[in-house]
């Protein structure tokens, strides 16, 4: 093999190394702070748009969503119609997990009219319904349980 030749595939493989090893720190940068936000031209938040009010809640709608299975067991939160339950291991989480399968911003439970949906947020290990894993926002009722890493959450009255 020629000298030219060596040292191409040298520069080659070191390229690819570093390349693997930014991607790595990314991942790891993304898992322990989270997304990035887009910045707005001046510098502040741009405003939320205006929350329709909430029409009543329905007979038989659920109230708030219970994790019954994992470390977290007994806590709760609330359910809105116009604020959606963040899920995963962030400060900003409504939901907050110590689950080690659980991505920072992993899940979210949201309404869209009467109805309920969970939606995973792009997560490492998946968001589950029951045994199915979801890969866009799926409807969930009453009593229905979504597995997040080794924590099974429930909707209750």
């Amino acid at each position: 093999m020629s000298e030219l030749t060596l040292f191409l595939v040298r520069v080659a493989y070191l390229a690819i190394l570093w390349i693997f090893v930014l991607s790595a720190i990314s991942v790891i940068r993304s898992d322990m702070f989270g997304a990035r936000l887009p910045s707005t031209a001046a510098g502040t938040a741009p405003k939320p748009p205006k929350q329709p009010k909430a029409p009543p809640k329905r007979r038989g709608s659920p109230t708030h969503v219970a994790v019954i299975q994992g470390q977290n067991t007994g806590v709760t939160a609330a359910l809105a119609p116009n604020a959606p339950i963040l899920i995963g291991r962030g400060n900003d989480a409504a939901i907050r997990l110590d689950d080690d399968y659980v991505s920072t911003r992993h899940a979210r439970i949201a309404a869209s009219g009467d109805q309920w949906y969970v939606e995973d947020l792009g997560s490492t290990n998946g968001t589950y319904l029951g045994t199915q894993r979801i890969t866009q926002p799926t409807t969930i009722g009453l009593g229905a349980q979504v597995r997040i890493g080794k924590t099974i959450l429930e909707l209750r009255k």
